[in-house]
């Protein structure tokens, strides 16, 4: 045998070495491994809400293989549930054709883009967008067109070329929770008919809607599903973020292709939680819905103490998310939130994650702390903004 050393063969392929890690999980993997060294942090920056859940119970489920795999499509009780779900929001859907339940909504979003694009077609993507978005259309080998977030929705048209393939809307809007108007929507709509593209609709909050601001899915501009894919998850509105199950609802064309993909990559979603889920699927959301309503309240009450101290935030009324303004802070949305951390035990998401046109705005999300707490997380961020004006 050869003494010759060689280079190691463990070479990372040039596509996922250029590949950035998702900002706002290697921030909360920071949180995590602080805390568990003891440290107290205020966590400004978990992408989900907590809520008070019972404790699951399986032993009504006994009789139904809970340990073994389901159906690669979805569990057929879930997508009975999730379709008659849908019908109140005004978007028919076949629960035996048109829905892949999967392992939590962001595989979703990737296995539509897999199953959509060829190498070099672009995908257009409003800021701030959810920081996967890019990542995910170049682990396809598309190209992110990324839109500047003051570019109005009835700009977008000026976006598309020959190579547009699809238009990623994200409503409400993580970070900003903004959401978009019925004239915003049609408008997308038109466009892709116009122009023969794919409106991916990411909806994972819609319930995190005040009820003065109106929610409208894009899936009832297109009930035929001729050009909408919706992306959604149980869970942000169930609080049961850990259990990763998502789903897709789509035209059987494109469901069939995702389909094999799901196949080879997940093979199904979790058994044992896809039948609770389909058993308590009404029973959950009554408990949820109201502490939906309180943490959207919390962001409404979190809006006016950051106004009142001069701190802008950019529109949004529903989610559990503000985008706020560093206003003068001489510091990038990158160091700010990294001194915020390091000196204030508060942790927030780097405005730069969501788009190069947001590097002066943090993520604040207040779905896991207690007001109180939130409080004291503003009063630091505002601390550190006047500290870093010159």
């Amino acid at each position: 045998m050869s003494s010759v050393r060689t280079e190691s063969p463990i070479r990372p392929s040039s596509l996922v070495d250029s590949t950035a890690q998702a900002l706002s999980i290697k921030y909360n993997n920071l949180v995590y491994e602080l805390s568990a060294a003891g440290r107290d942090i205020i966590t400004l920056s978990l992408g989900e809400a907590f809520f008070g859940l019972p404790l699951p119970r399986f032993d009504d489920l006994a009789a139904h293989g809970l340990h073994h795999y389901s159906h690669s499509r979805g569990l057929p009780e879930l997508r009975q549930r999730l379709a008659g779900y849908w019908a109140d929001f005004d978007v028919p859907v076949d629960p035996d054709t048109e829905i892949v339940v999967t392992a939590g909504s962001k595989v979703a979003i990737y296995m539509v883009l897999l199953a959509l694009l060829e190498p070099g077609d672009e995908v257009i993507v409003p800021e701030p967008f959810w920081l996967s978005y890019p990542e995910q259309v170049r682990l396809c080998r598309g190209v992110p067109v990324m839109v500047p977030h003051d570019v109005s929705v009835f700009d977008l048209a000026r976006y598309v070329t020959p190579r547009t393939r699809a238009i990623v809307i994200n409503n409400p809007n993580n970070p900003s929770g903004r959401v978009h108007t019925d004239a915003e929507l049609e408008f997308v709509h038109d466009l892709a008919d116009a122009r023969g593209l794919v409106v991916i609709a990411d909806e994972a909050y819609h319930e995190f809607v005040p009820p003065e601001t109106p929610f409208r899915a894009c899936g009832s501009f297109d009930p035929e599903l001729r050009h909408t894919v919706t992306i959604n998850s149980m869970s942000k509105n169930y609080g049961v973020s850990g259990w990763r199950i998502g789903y897709l609802i789509a035209h059987r064309t494109l469901v069939d292709q995702v389909l094999k993909i799901n196949q080879h990559l997940i093979t199904c979603a979790p058994t044992i939680l896809s039948w609770y889920l389909a058993e308590h699927f009404d029973d959950i959301l009554a408990v949820t819905r109201p502490q939906i309503r309180r943490v959207v309240e919390l962001r409404r009450e979190v809006a006016g103490q950051l106004a009142d101290i001069g701190i802008e935030t950019l529109p949004g009324s529903a989610t559990f998310y503000l985008f706020a303004s560093l206003g003068r802070s001489t510091l990038d949305s990158m160091e700010f939130a990294t001194r915020l951390l390091r000196e204030s035990s508060v942790s927030v998401v780097a405005g730069i994650a969501y788009g190069d046109s947001c590097d002066r705005h943090i993520r604040v999300s207040v779905g896991t702390e207690s007001p109180y707490r939130v409080a004291r997380g503003i009063a630091a961020i505002r601390d550190l903004i006047d500290a870093t004006t010159s």
